[in-house]
């Protein structure tokens, strides 16, 4: 049976031209990064495919968990530990239902909340966890709304009682803040790939969770 605990660090491949994505991932593993999201939206559903088989098993060679942006097909045919939907994605009942049917107990579904509402109604459709951002600003991807900052994820993480998992402009640093306004954990993309050692990175974030919680999930 598939771990159904959430992570507390996700470490999301950068979907920027010029990324050296697999590498990155490789170090962020060997550091102990326990979960990796493939967020891969340009290309032939093939070759995302393709790059999603290849993340899932690196991940599960390392002892880690694997989850797919946005598709739970792929995410289902490349063996993946679940799959995170955001607003335009297949909705999450669906998403629940295909997952049960296909994967059975211990897939997690994941979707993205901006408010206590939608969280509520997201958690109701099946969400094991939610994603909320962005926290902080953030230069990884285009077009989000106004961060949230540490009030508005607060807001979100008292509505719910599923493991929250912050996203956007986090680093090591602002772990603690991210902790105590109700986050489970932190998603993450610049924190790791823009570092000159991602593998130091990465153990940087672990410590900063280990350092506010009981330990690393």
């Amino acid at each position: 049976m598939r771990e159904t605990t959430v992570p507390s660090l996700h470490v999301i491949t950068d979907d920027r031209p010029g990324r050296e994505v697999l590498a990155t991932v490789a170090s962020a593993l060997s550091a102990g990064a326990p979960c990796v999201q493939v967020r891969r939206k340009r290309g032939r559903d093939r070759d995302r495919l393709a790059f999603a088989v290849r993340v899932v098993r690196d991940c599960h060679a390392a002892g880690a968990r694997c989850i797919v942006n946005d598709r739970v097909d792929l995410a289902l045919v490349a063996d993946a530990d679940g799959v995170h939907l955001g607003a335009d994605d297949l909705p999450v009942a669906a998403a629940r239902a295909l997952a049960d049917a296909v994967a059975g107990p211990g897939f997690l579904v994941g979707g993205t909340a901006r408010d206590p509402d939608t969280a509520r109604a997201l958690v109701t459709d099946g969400c094991d966890y939610l994603g909320v951002g962005p926290v902080h600003a953030t230069h990884t991807k285009d077009g989000l709304p106004p961060p949230l900052g540490h009030d508005g994820l607060r807001r979100v993480t008292a509505a719910v009682d599923v493991p929250v998992v912050a996203i956007a402009g986090i680093t090591a640093a602002r772990v603690p803040d991210v902790l105590a306004a109700g986050a489970h954990g932190i998603a993450v993309v610049g924190a790791v790939s823009d570092a000159a050692d991602a593998a130091a990175a990465t153990r940087d974030l672990l410590d900063a969770l280990a350092g506010t919680t009981a330990g690393r999930s």
